[in-house]
């Protein structure tokens, strides 16, 4: 397995210094943890949304779905009915997929049952252990609605939490680098991501999010 210097070394051969630095994701603007949990609800359904979709068609309508799912409120999205959801169906300001709105109400209920159990439903998942990622993603995909795979990990990442993102361009590059040996869907390949994004942090002190591009850029597009 490279090591992150040389990883990096490679991204920059293939980018540029400059270039490298500005792909570089910024830290977040707050901790997740100061996350309220309507919040977290409004980020996991936005990914939801946009999985398999225009990003930019989604982001133009996201006042209407706000309007729409009241703020995105735990309770009262908990609580969906069948009504609720024919009203959401006619409602022009919303994408109207029946399907991808009831993940609203199924992971409204994730995340109260959550908050009932530890306080905060933010507080909690912010609080996962980051050398347990892998971890934080199977519970995502396991409890929520539609949030495994890569959609699960960019909420994630935009709630403030520093996951690293599973892309096409990062699992190329884990096989190139000698992590693994195809697809990350076993749970032995998973713990083997896990160790080297565990590994490249206690070599260089960089964020996950920070390795994660940098893998990316370390490959062709």
């Amino acid at each position: 397995m490279k090591t992150f210097a040389e990883i990096r070394d490679l991204a920059i051969a293939r980018k540029g210094e400059a270039a490298y630095e500005a792909a570089m994701p910024a830290p977040p603007d707050w901790p997740m943890s100061a996350l309220p949990d309507d919040r977290l609800l409004s980020e996991f359904t936005k990914r939801v949304f946009q999985a398999g979709f225009n990003w930019s068609v989604i982001e133009s309508k996201w006042p209407g779905f706000e309007a729409a799912f009241h703020g995105f409120d735990i309770g009262r999205n908990a609580m969906m009915s069948d009504e609720d959801l024919d009203a959401h169906l006619r409602n022009t300001d919303i994408v109207r997929n029946a399907a991808k709105i009831l993940t609203v109400r199924d992971n409204a209920v994730f995340l109260s049952d959550l908050a009932r159990a530890h306080g905060s439903a933010a507080g909690y998942l912010a609080a996962w252990p980051i050398d347990d990622t892998i971890g934080l993603f199977d519970l995502l995909k396991k409890r929520g609605a539609r949030l495994g795979g890569v959609t699960g990990q960019y909420a994630l990442r935009n709630a403030g939490y520093d996951a690293f993102i599973l892309s096409r361009s990062v699992l190329a590059a884990l096989n190139a680098h000698g992590v693994i040996d195809g697809a990350a869907t076993s749970k032995g390949a998973q713990r083997k991501v896990q160790a080297a994004f565990n590994a490249w942090h206690a070599e260089s002190g960089a964020r996950h999010a920070v390795i994660s591009r940098t893998l990316a850029l370390s490959v062709p597009d």
